[in-house]
Order: structure tokens, then sequence, then C-alpha cells
């Protein structure tokens, strides 16, 4: 069975979109992206921090999915990482409201003895001295290291956020990013300088217009699946990279053709996502539920053509 390691952020969410607003609920990169990966027949841990206001009950959801939360540190007396945001009428942008980094500001990552032999890392959204760290405990170099970041830490953080993309397999960012990344509109042009800088595979994610992959002269375009309803895009793009990753984990095979299956599986669990606040559609969903949904991401592209 597939090992993956999942690095990333435990936190505390409050939503506000046009339908409605939470207080705080469970969030978090790292939550998200386990609770995606956790639709596969694989073994998985999370590497992260909480404060003891992290409530038990969160912690017994991690662990009746199987994740393993050995290296999920709890700092006594310390607060959860908590992050406030309001979607716009658009849901593609939103304004953060409050960010308090709270025991994530002196976190010190510490893998797993057990998953130091990990096939696929999967690099959430974190510091990249953070991301690094992690890497560097890896008793060898894993088959797939995956990495999602933001442009925050292209702003903050340039050079640190450089040495890890030259360390990684692949990159998973979103069309702007890759765009201020690379100074270059064209998403292909885009793609084509990212992977000079280390990653073998990119993946530009486009939200409701699908997710692109490109490797060398090779590209492949996955639909977004058109819902009725898109209620919280919170954590997306997180469960993107979750089903992404989980998918590889245990198949156990990166070649271009499999990471092509593994960006359907990845688009296709964030469609659940989006469908209620935060996490509690991921919560419950049940593999047939994925299953079904995958033959809907089927139909959508398939069809027959002759050529004169």
């Amino acid at each position: 069975m597939g090992k993956l390691l999942i690095v990333g952020t435990v936190a505390f969410d409050a939503i506000e979109t046009p339908f409605g607003k939470t207080d705080k609920i469970l969030g978090g990169a790292a939550t998200y992206i386990s609770l995606a990966a956790s639709q596969f027949n694989i073994k998985s841990a999370i590497v992260s921090v909480v404060g003891d206001d992290f409530p038990q009950e969160h912690m017994d959801l991690f662990t009746n999915k199987n994740i393993n939360v050995s290296s999920l540190e709890v700092v006594k007396g310390g607060k959860s990482f908590y992050w406030k945001g309001k979607y716009h009428n658009d849901l593609n942008s939103r304004d953060t409201l409050v960010t308090e980094l709270n025991v994530l500001a002196d976190f010190s990552p510490a893998v797993p003895e057990d998953f130091k032999d990990a096939d696929v890392v999967m690099l959430g959204n974190l510091h990249p001295s953070t991301q690094m760290s992690v890497i560097n405990q890896m008793a060898k170099r894993p088959k797939l290291i995956v990495l999602d970041t933001m442009n925050f830490w292209m702003d903050n953080a340039l050079p640190e956020l450089m040495e890890v993309i030259a360390h990684i397999d692949v990159i998973t960012i979103n069309d702007e990013e890759a765009r201020q990344l690379t100074n270059e509109y064209s998403l292909v042009k885009a793609a084509e300088k990212i992977q000079q800088l280390g990653p073998k595979y990119v993946v530009i994610k486009k939200g409701e217009h699908g997710a692109l992959l490109f490797h060398k002269t090779e590209v492949f375009f996955a639909p977004a699946l058109p819902l009725e309803e898109v209620f919280d895009p919170t954590g997306a793009g997180d469960s993107f990279a979750g089903g992404f990753a989980g998918y590889l984990t245990e198949t156990e095979n990166i070649s271009f053709n499999n990471l092509k299956r593994a960006v359907i599986h990845g688009s296709n669990l964030a469609s659940f996502c989006v469908e209620r606040f935060g996490t509690e559609r991921m919560k419950d969903l049940q593999k047939n539920e994925a299953n079904e949904r995958l033959l809907q991401f089927k139909e959508l592209t398939q069809f027959d053509i002759e050529l004169q």
C-alpha cells in the first residue's frame, strides 16, 4: 500500500459567501488534502500543528478516515491558525479579513519515522522554508514531490520558494499565480518557464474553467464539472491536490497518462468540496458518489469524430 505524506495547515476558518456565513469551522490546506486523499486505498499522515483549542472530534475525524496524526503537533496553551474571509458575488475573488498565525508562527515540522520513506509527498500551502525542511527530512527521494503554493509566498518569500521549486516534481498553482511567477501572460509560455525552474509537470488550475497539465511539449486539459450550485469555494484547490496526490499514491504510476487521470480525480473531488461550507461535504463523501461523478466527467469530454 502506497504512502502519502501531507504537509500543510490544520486550522479554523470563518467563511462568508453570498449564500451565508459560518463561525469558526474546521479548515486548513492539510485538512482538505487529507480528506480528499482518504478516498483512495493508501496510508497517509499529516505533518502540521494546532493549539490545544483544537477539538477532539476533529482529531477523531482524521483517525476515523485512517489518516495518521502522530505528527500533528498539539501545543499546550496555544491557539490554532485562524483565517477569516469573505467571497465576492462571483466566488472567484475574496477578501481576507483576518489571518492569525498563532502556533504556526513557530512551527518546526517533524516527519514521522514510518513516513520518511513515503512514495509521494504533498506539500500544501505553507512557508517555503517549512516545506524545504520536510524535503530534507526524507530518508530517500520520494517517487513524486508535489508542491502547492500561492501568490503570498511569491510576494514575501520568493528566494525560499524558488529553492523548493527546484527540488519538486509537480507544481499546482492557479493561472494568476503562474503569470505572476513567470511574467508571462500565455499559460503555455508560463508552463515552459516553470518547467525550466525544476518541476517536470505543471498543473495550472483555472477554477470553474478546469485545469491544465503540462509536461515538456505535451498538454492535457481537464474540464470542471458544471454545477448547479457552488456554495463555498474554500478548500477546492486543496481537495484537487488531495485527489491528485491520493490517486497517484494508490496507483504507484507517475507516467504522463496516469497524471492525466490524477487531474480528473482531483477535479472530481474538488467538485464535491464546493457544494457545502468548509469540509462539510468532504467529511461524509462516499466512494460510490465519487465514482458516479467520475462517469459524468467521462461523458463530459468523450466524443467520436470522423476525419475526412
